[in-house]
């Protein structure tokens, strides 16, 4: 009762699957870096969610901006469940020898933490780390503050003006990954210790977040709803432990996508190799066609004994690659699991697995079954003359094949974390794989042009080149998207690495000083060029009031959220940085509108940041109400002005003219350009006139950046090295199929008498070709990709690694040509008698 099909078939297969290893190795390799990749990111999501509530700190987490809660909000919170309190700001912290550093200041109360334990060097407890030793209060400080102050443990030093002891050395705290991110090392203190130390002072840069691990009996929403009742001001920032780590959440998400992507690339690459196995094989079963159908099978029943045998085999190489994929996040945490910077449960996860599979069969299907309706509709005739000769109508096989790639692509959008982004990669990489393949069909049919221009090898090479077995149109696609992929990484990374390493020194400031008394900024000024000493110059140096306020109104309706666009949302979640400033200032970039006159007195007035004013459909003219220092405002849009956050200049998103904040004592902020030598002597200096304002080092905060560009780089550099070896499977089921001819032709050239090392320079030749202009094109559409990411995207400036573009030209036109090279001995091992008589 087994259709006759399924019994031809599994004859077939008795002689097993020699013919279709790249084809299995190409599939294999796609699927494996998809499933590597969603099991990869499936492992941090469980990790984050297993650890949900140590990483929170409890299962709420209230925060409040530049005040401490009041009592009322206090007693709010208590009769939800235990409660721990944490202040946070930043101080400077000086050693005897005058030596100092910005630091993140954090004060604790007794019941920190709720979840989780915070890890000492030694084992020390926390309670008695933060334990006072005569004047001086305890504190557990991170290892490079002590490096840099040249400080040990149980040594005196400063943080503002409050003496303290290091007790301990700060390892880790289990609500670290909630809190983002630090500008200095951390310092952990008692919470009485900071609120007594005067750093809680109003117009202060602080915070307060309550934790609270909830009574039994209380449910996430309803504890929600009690403590926004309880702030009628409604400046409470509430989270739960089922987002804990947003920030990281995201990360995860486009990182498993573009990895992903990078992986169904190298499925896409890998098709012309697995195109290129079924028709190979299918050429090897031409007889066997032949006698099926002269005996009387139509072409259904011979299309079909072949399509189920490269189903199941594209079933096996699936799961081939699904076995290695699963396993690739299971051997990464056996390695590296303790380095990692956010928890993971490493395990076998069905849905990434069950994903990957899903794109592998579609990719099989849709680069199979056109070889196969070309085996359905030649004639026995045809096959008996050895020939593969059936037009590729618009048939079934044809429709599954569309309908497969379009399912794939349907896939890989809906799958994406940001639909729209996925849908342009998706076109772009099918438009780079059709211009790769048009350059392909041109390279051969240059080369049959140049060929007569040439003797020797490198007509021989040409003429392979322009024949109908070229590699320029099987291999020189797949390589050449491989290429493509690698290029844009590196253009990106040098891109990015060099606007961070060495435009952004350039054009940033070097130290950023916050916490200027406002009426002490004259002297500050002097105290700033003294240190320096020389006179400072606007181009040096700059100091602007600074305030932080909140947008709470849009053309006098209240902020609607659901409106404003996800790439602006953040100037509306939380208060924005501003600054009062009346003539206009250089650097102002004013894109719409106009700056006010320098004595402008009258309606308060604004100059709003571009992007905020897009997200948020706003224009020159609309008001927009404020709260600054606690006072409502109603404001009129004067200009719209593009903000370089990067750059040396007023970067402020909002700037509000003076009059509309008269009487207000403003602290001030100032920027200034130092070579390391006068940073280290201008930060030393001020420790004795100005302890209270914070130095920020912006070197330091740049180099940060470029290592952790680096860390993820190397990453993604190795998932676009899979769709490089995706196209030198290719390559290599190019040289197989083409093994029996290539035996051939050496055999022909040595009975006419070709010496050894001219069909060896003939085969560099033309596979020495296919790379490079494999690599070539490849570059070029790499640049093509990498060049909006940086420039539009990033909005940073556009560098060329030519190092790095060169290099994968160079590596692509040796590695084919060694690909040639070993194909010409593989054709020279035989002796020319037994082959032309198998011809």
């Amino acid at each position: 009762m087994i259709p006759l099909s399924f019994r031809f078939a599994a004859r077939e297969l008795r002689s097993g699957v020699r013919g279709f290893r790249i084809f299995l190795a190409c599939l294999a390799l796609g699927v494996a870096a998809i499933a590597a990749a969603g099991s990869t990111a499936e492992a941090f999501r469980a990790g984050l969610a297993s650890q949900a509530a140590e990483i929170l700190g409890g299962d709420l987490a209230a925060g409040v901006e530049q005040r401490e809660f009041t009592p009322a909000e206090q007693a709010a919170l208590a009769r939800l469940g235990r409660v721990s309190y944490a202040a946070a700001s930043r101080a400077m912290a000086q050693a005897p020898s005058g030596e100092r550093r910005l630091v993140e200041l954090r004060g604790v109360s007794d019941a920190y933490p709720l979840v989780g334990a915070v890890t000492l060097r030694g084992g020390m407890r926390l309670a008695d780390a933060l334990t006072p030793v005569g004047d001086a209060a305890g504190v557990a400080v991170e290892q490079p503050l002590l490096d840099r102050l040249g400080l040990k443990l149980g040594d005196r030093f400063l943080i503002g003006n409050v003496p303290v002891v290091a007790r301990a050395v700060l390892l880790g705290e289990p609500d670290r990954l909630s809190r983002g991110f630090n500008l200095g090392p951390r310092v952990l203190a008692r919470i009485a210790m900071v609120r007594d130390g005067g750093f809680l002072g109003p117009g202060l840069p602080f915070g307060e977040t309550a934790r609270i691990a909830l009574k039994p009996g209380v449910g996430l929403a309803a504890a929600k709803r009690a403590i926004l009742k309880a702030a009628p001001a409604g400046d409470i920032h509430v989270r739960d432990r089922n987002e804990a780590a947003p920030g990281f959440t995201r990360l995860i998400d486009q990182l498993e996508y573009f990895l992903g992507f990078i992986g169904l690339s190298s499925l896409i690459a890998g098709g012309l190799g697995v195109s290129g196995a079924v028709g190979a094989y299918l050429e090897q079963r031409k007889t066997s066609i032949a006698a099926l159908k002269a005996l009387g099978a139509d072409g259904a029943l011979a299309r079909n004994v072949y399509l189920i045998q490269i189903a199941l085999l594209a079933g096996l190489g699936v799961v081939i690659g699904l076995a290695v994929g699963g396993a690739a996040p299971l051997v990464l945490g056996a390695l590296v699991k303790n380095q990692l910077p956010v928890p993971a449960l490493f395990a076998v996860y069905p849905i990434p697995l069950a994903k990957a599979a899903l794109f592998g069969l579609l990719s099989a299907a849709a680069f199979s079954l056109a070889p196969l309706g070309r085996a359905r509709t030649t004639p026995p005739a045809a096959l008996f003359r050895q020939e593969l000769a059936g037009r590729l109508g618009f048939g079934p096989e044809i429709i599954g094949a569309l309908a497969a790639a379009a399912g794939l692509a349907a896939l890989a959008v809906v799958t994406a974390p940001t639909p729209l982004a996925a849908a342009i990669m998706i076109v772009g990489v099918a438009a780079a794989f059709l211009v790769l393949f048009a350059i392909g069909l041109g390279a051969a049919k240059a080369a049959g042009a140049l060929r007569g221009l040439t003797t020797g090898p490198a007509r021989v090479g040409l003429a392979n080149l322009a024949g109908p077995r070229s590699a320029a149109r099987t291999a020189a696609p797949a390589i050449g998207l491989g290429v493509a992929l690698l290029a844009a990484v590196v253009l990106i990374q040098s891109s990015l690495i060099a606007e961070v390493t060495i435009a952004a020194p350039k054009a940033a400031p070097a130290l950023v000083f916050t916490e200027i008394p406002g009426d002490q900024a004259t002297t500050f000024d002097a105290a700033v060029a003294q240190a320096f000493g020389r006179p400072l110059a606007p181009k040096d140096y700059l100091r602007f009031p600074f305030a932080t306020g909140r947008i709470v109104t849009l053309r006098g309706a209240p902020v609607d959220k659901a409106k404003i666009g996800p790439e602006g949302r953040w100037a509306f979640d939380a208060d924005i940085s501003l600054s009062a400033i009346g003539p206009e200032p250089v650097g102002a970039a004013v894109t719409a509108g106009h700056w006010w006159p320098a004595n402008y007195a009258g309606p308060p007035v604004v100059a709003l940041e571009r992007s905020v004013a897009e997200t948020a459909h706003l224009k020159v003219g609309d008001t927009i109400g404020l709260q600054i220092l606690g006072r409502p405002i109603d404001a009129r849009i004067a200009a719209i002005r593009k903000v370089d956050f990067g750059g040396f200049g007023p970067a402020f998103s909002l700037v509000i003219d003076p009059a509309a904040l008269a009487g207000a004592s403003l602290r001030q902020v100032a920027i200034a350009k130092a070579t390391p030598a006068e940073e280290a002597r201008v930060t030393r200096s001020l420790g004795a006139s100005f302890p209270q304002v914070d130095v920020i080092s912006v070197r330091e905060q740049l180099q940060a950046a470029s290592q952790l560009f680096d860390r993820l780089t190397l990453a993604v550099r190795g998932a676009a090295a899979v769709a490089g070896l995706a196209g030198l499977l290719v390559l290599a089921g190019a040289i197989a199929a083409g093994a029996r001819a290539r035996a051939k032709e050496a055999a022909t050239l040595k009975v006419l008498g070709a010496a050894r090392w001219q069909i060896l320079t003939a085969y560099a030749i033309e596979y020495g070709a296919v790379g490079a202009i494999a690599g070539l094109a490849g570059v070029a559409l790499g640049f093509a990709a990498a060049w909006p990411v940086v420039v539009k995207v990033f909005e940073a400036s556009w560098s060329v690694d030519w190092a790095g573009a060169l290099t994968l030209i160079a590596g692509a036109a040796a590695i084919t040509g060694a690909g040639g090279l070993i194909a010409a001995l593989v054709a020279l091992a035989r002796r020319p008698a037994p082959v032309l008589r198998e011809a």
